[in-house]
């Protein structure tokens, strides 16, 4: 049985791998004709469940996701931070891997604040391997919470920006708002939180088998990385990476793959990153 959709969407192909994935969640499959998709399933249930949430995904407006003390609102700007919102939404467990400036981030980091502020979850844990291009930990100076600091960085700016300096202060003095090194997760149980893994290309599967097992009741948890800025030691196998090859299938989690077209931190950006990416392709086939 099948369904055909129309929407001039389609000829650009920008939105067809998020179709497919919205498709394939009802246990659909779609095959893509010029400004048409046809949806075919087992029966005509899932397949009008299938088409109503394509219809839904690619004609409702990017909905302000939160607003901060200054007044900016955060919200998607691409139909790909769409549909990663849409999955934390919708998920238990989001594993997402994308560009440089593609927001899995900051958008994650928001959608754990507005998690944490309308009460849905009661404290936000941010954690990120402390895995960097160059030092370790035991090399900088300071105790270890000044070790810790440079790697945290990336995400205390978002919290900063999200809630304002003095109530991310206020929030993280009172232990609602933790953000720690991986390494600390070990031996945890995580209930009652928006968890957020951040640059999990770093982690090893040991790391990131870890990491997920800490998950507890009414716990939400993010995972981003980015394959292209791996810094760990040459045979070691992503984290990042397996997890998408073991979990893809598993119910109540989602797989997002972020591209170029989602780039938002600056056009230079996904200039840059296409160059680098070019220059890699090349290099395969000499």
């Amino acid at each position: 049985m099948n369904s055909l959709y129309e929407n001039d969407i389609f000829k650009d192909g920008k939105v067809n791998g998020y179709v497919k994935d919205i498709a394939a969640f009802y246990g659909c499959t779609v095959e893509f004709t010029d400004n048409a998709v046809s949806i075919e399933g087992e029966s005509l249930s899932f397949i009008n469940r299938a088409q109503a949430a394509i219809e839904e995904f690619v004609n409702s407006d990017f909905e302000i996701i939160y607003t901060t003390p200054s007044g900016r609102q955060i919200k998607p700007k691409t139909y790909g931070q769409k549909y990663y919102v849409d999955a934390i939404n919708k998920s238990e467990l989001v594993i997402c891997s994308g560009p440089a400036g593609s927001g899995k981030t900051f958008l994650g980091v928001a959608m754990a604040v507005k998690a944490f502020r309308s009460h849905e979850v009661s404290r936000i844990i941010l954690t990120r391997p402390a895995v960097e291009a160059g030092e370790k930990l035991g090399f900088l100076p300071g105790d270890i919470q000044e070790k810790v600091n440079p790697y945290m960085r990336p995400i205390y700016d978002a919290l900063e920006v999200l809630l304002g300096t003095e109530l991310f202060e206020r929030y993280y003095e009172k232990g609602l708002i933790e953000v720690s090194p991986l390494a600390f997760m070990r031996g945890r149980n995580l209930d009652d939180a928006f968890v957020l893994l951040d640059e999990a290309q770093n982690t090893t599967c040991e790391q990131m088998k870890m990491f997920l097992t800490r998950l507890g009741l009414n716990c939400k948890a993010c995972v981003c990385g980015d394959f292209t800025q791996i810094d760990l030691p040459r045979g070691i196998k992503s984290g990042l990476a397996d997890s998408i090859s073991v979990l893809e299938k598993v119910d109540g989690i989602s797989i997002v793959e972020l591209e170029n077209d989602d780039i938002v931190r600056n056009p230079l950006v996904r200039k840059i990153v296409a160059a680098y990416e070019e220059r890699d392709r090349l290099n395969t086939y000499e």
